[in-house]
């Protein structure tokens, strides 16, 4: 989308705040330390009747040889590569210091419309601090004084912005876009993965744990599938989640797969599948979103022509009665299968979407049944007269026969099993419901 505004300073100056307050939902995590945000955070917003995108922003530290302020310093400089209109947000109880001057400098060479937004000008005496601003000599335009917590000031600022946007942004742009999550375990290569489909540098990526926090959604386009891809902060085990700052990590983490119509759980060969990431799949299964699983670092695994389907083997035990879920084995940092398994998840998107018409659905399954019926009961018989397909956003099937209240759970399994069979419902989650007829 053409209308892009980037939301840039230094650190702990309200940028998520603000982010948030035009994003309307509290997408980004907002914390006093400074350092919360780390990665390029992407949200849309409405004014005037004008859609755009906002990107929310690290706080922009110069002279600093730590390893995620260098690389914060990078997404600062994408993310200004990328916008239409920067706002450049200052912090009037802190009035104007020396990071505010120095990344002034870094902004002089760009030739983007730029607007000094002063931030928690929250009475009367801090808005006319505000123009303590204009010494920095950078902006044509008026310095801008407002409030994120309460949105005072804001909306004469985005008056004022969405002058620069080119076309009238008139619907949302994700608006049916299939989403897919990449979910699991830190430092798993969730973010690499997502660096490698793109090609550049779109989550940081160290080999510290937790080094993603929110979720970071990519628009992305492969042959011809146009889709959404968040990647996720890595979600441990509640009892070693010790910082508020994680807590909200994974609290993002567990609304995106929540948002998402399928999640890639992608798991370390070298540990195989855990009780954590059995809980993710459950809790996508739960939400019924298509579910595949990812096997990264198989470059790191000593194996024989054997190995993988032994491995295979183990976790579809652990998985049980959810062995429709796809595995596929990946190397992130060898580029071995990535591909292929972003076109397994829009595949499995595809089966979850899927309609099958009433008559091939009663054509291919009522012989079945009729070889095979459901047990008598109390000496009654149940007799399933025909099935249909409801007309749902995950697939549902409805069996009509004359005493459903009698048909118990290891006949359904059956009739789900006959269904996976006949149609190509690989990765996705199916329900089976009973009506009197």
């Amino acid at each position: 989308m053409a209308n892009i505004v980037a939301i840039v300073g230094r650190p702990n100056v309200g940028k998520s705040t603000f982010f948030n307050r035009l994003v309307e939902e509290r997408k980004a995590i907002e914390d006093n330390v400074s350092g919360v945000t780390r990665d390029r955070h992407y949200g849309h917003a409405q004014w005037g009747g004008k859609f755009f995108s906002v990107i929310d922003t690290g706080g922009y530290v110069t002279g600093s040889d730590d390893v995620f302020e260098a690389e914060i310093r990078k997404q600062v400089k994408l993310a200004l590569e990328e916008a239409n209109v920067i706002l450049f947000i200052v912090d009037c109880h802190d009035g104007l210091t020396d990071l505010d001057k120095e990344f002034a400098n870094v902004l002089r060479t760009s030739k983007k419309p730029i607007y000094i937004v002063a931030n928690k000008a929250d009475s009367p005496e801090k808005s006319l601090m505000a123009a303590e601003f204009y010494s920095l000599g950078l902006s044509d335009h008026e310095i801008f004084p407002i409030a994120a917590v309460s949105g005072s000031g804001t909306g004469d600022l985005l008056d004022e912005v969405i002058t620069h946007f080119q076309d009238e942004g008139d619907e949302n742009p994700d608006e049916g876009i299939p989403k897919i999550a990449i979910l699991g375990r830190p430092n798993v290569g969730k973010s690499s993965f997502l660096n490698a489909l793109l090609g550049k540098e779109r989550s940081i990526v160290t080999d510290e744990a937790g080094t993603t926090r929110d979720a970071i959604h990519t628009r992305y386009k492969l042959y011809g599938k146009d889709f959404i891809i968040t990647d996720t902060a890595g979600i441990r085990k509640k009892a070693k989640v010790k910082e508020d700052i994680e807590f909200y990590s994974v609290m993002r983490s567990l609304r995106t797969l929540e948002d998402s119509d399928v999640i890639i759980v992608m798991i370390d060969a070298s540990r195989g599948l855990e009780a954590q990431d059995i809980n993710l799949i459950s809790l996508g299964i739960k939400n019924n979103k298509g579910v595949m699983i990812m096997v990264n670092k198989w470059d790191l695994i000593e194996k024989d022509h054997k190995t993988m389907e032994k491995i295979k083997k183990d976790m579809m035990e652990k998985l049980g009665e959810n062995r429709w879920i796809p595995i596929i084995f990946t190397s992130v940092e060898e580029k071995q299968r990535i591909f292929q398994a972003i076109e397994l998840a829009v595949k499995v998107f595809d089966n979850k979407t899927r309609r099958i018409t009433t008559s091939k659905l009663n054509d291919l399954l009522l012989p079945e049944i009729e070889k095979y019926p459901p047990p008598a009961l109390k000496g009654k018989y149940i007799k399933i007269k025909y099935i249909t397909q409801l007309p749902t956003k995950n697939p549902v099937f409805a069996f009509f026969c004359n005493l459903p209240q009698y048909i118990k759970d290891p006949y359904t399994r059956f009739l789900e099993n006959r269904l996976r069979e006949n149609f190509d419902f690989e990765g996705v989650p199916i329900k089976i419901t009973y009506k009197k007829k």
